[in-house]
């Protein structure tokens, strides 16, 4: 079971099952979408369950024409997870609580990444 929710707390979803696919998508619009250097995105594993536990009320969502899209939180503002065709297709690793079991598999679109984004790091802080 993998738990998570937005930022201010409005909003709650619950995973019965696992996560796949994890990724960072360095694409200008994935950068706007999810405020920073990449989306940290898994998908929904085969046969796993994803609902809202609350707040499902206080989601706005973002649809493309080509039916992908975005939920976020309307008080704060937190991008929850990915829509296809308007079914959850996935959600953003920030908002998980704890270990959502996968760990960054692939980076894509690397090529449009920010001049300021170094991928792996360098210096760190605490």
């Amino acid at each position: 079971m993998i738990d998570g929710g937005c930022f201010c707390g409005a909003v709650r979803f619950r995973i019965e099952g696992a996560l796949k696919g994890a990724q960072a998508c360095h694409c200008s619009r994935c950068r706007k979408a999810f405020s920073g250097a990449s989306s940290a995105y898994a998908e929904i594993a085969d046969g796993s369950e994803f609902r809202w536990i609350t707040g499902e009320n206080e989601l706005c969502t973002y649809t493309s024409a080509q039916g992908w899209g975005l939920a976020f939180c309307r008080t704060c503002g937190s991008t929850l997870c990915g829509i296809f065709d308007g079914k959850v297709h996935g959600v953003t690793l920030g908002t998980v609580d704890g270990d959502p079991g996968v760990q960054i598999e692939m980076h894509t679109f690397v090529g449009s990444r920010a001049p300021w984004d170094h991928i792996g790091g360098g210096r760190s802080s605490v």
